[in-house]
């Protein structure tokens, strides 16, 4: 088609035709220009990675996470253990301690989430009859709740005092009347005390001193050496075998993994 042909053509299109036109090259253009964008970022999230925040020894540093009480429960992990020490006669142990399953738990006294586990421990051994124990250990996230240092040293206090039973009754307490995110007045830890039946006085002489606060910080580390980032963490152990549950899951999940261990 020559010069004079095409300007004959296009001279006989009407407008409505050549609006048409336009628009369809515009809408054309646009789905490209579209595609492109879209590819260029689905090519940018593939290319990156989920980072997690590891928890530091110094407990003044940035902590372990913990989450929100009203969140959904997380499900349990089945990934590895790192490096804990290991169970010995200076630990607290809950039910039988010859029994084939041993539920560990690193704990925060003001985690809300340790709160609302706290039961559930305490079915577990009940309902497993000296089959399941439960140790108590110490994970204090110092930047979100700065009282729970000095309270898991008023545990240690209640077990020199009172043995283990001693402690175990001053954990159920602490629970029991903690409003929890470091909301315990500490005037409460010695009427704690008094109320379980341990000797006021010496109580406080104990706390006082500050003669617990290392195996605090020992626990803690123990807690990030063997996976810990958050609060309640558990670690369920039967013979070689040793396996985490992150959070504060149902009852459910843990007789899920401890049915198959007995």
């Amino acid at each position: 088609m020559d010069h004079e042909s095409t300007n004959q053509f296009f001279s006989r299109l009407s407008g409505k035709t050549g609006f048409l036109i336009g628009l369809s090259a515009a809408l054309v253009l646009f789905f490209v220009i579209g595609f492109f964008v879209l590819l260029g970022i689905v090519v940018k999230q593939n290319d990156g990675g989920t980072s997690v925040r590891q928890p530091l020894g110094n407990t003044q540093a940035a902590a372990p996470t913990v989450s929100s009480p009203t969140a959904a429960a997380p499900t349990p992990t089945r990934g590895s253990v790192g490096t804990m020490a290991p169970i010995t006669d200076q630990d607290w142990i809950r039910g039988n301690p010859d029994a084939k399953v041993t539920i560990v738990e690193y704990s925060d006294l003001e985690c809300p989430f340790c709160k609302r586990h706290h039961p559930t421990l305490q079915q577990l051994v009940a309902d497993y009859g000296g089959q399941v124990n439960w140790v108590y250990r110490h994970f204090p996230l110092t930047s979100l709740h700065p009282k729970a240092p000095k309270e898991a040293e008023a545990t240690e206090c209640a077990g020199e005092l009172g043995g283990n039973d001693g402690f175990w009754k001053f954990v159920d307490r602490l629970f029991e009347i903690t409003p929890a995110n470091n909301g315990l007045d500490p005037a409460q830890l010695p009427e704690i005390a008094s109320y379980i039946g341990l000797d006021k006085t010496k109580f406080e002489e104990c706390l006082s001193s500050g003669k617990y606060a290392q195996k605090v910080q020992a626990q803690y580390q123990d807690a990030t050496s063997a996976g810990g980032t958050g609060t309640p963490y558990n670690v369920i152990i039967a013979g070689d075998q040793k396996i985490p549950v992150s959070g504060a899951v149902p009852i459910e999940q843990f007789k899920a993994i401890i049915d198959p261990l007995l």
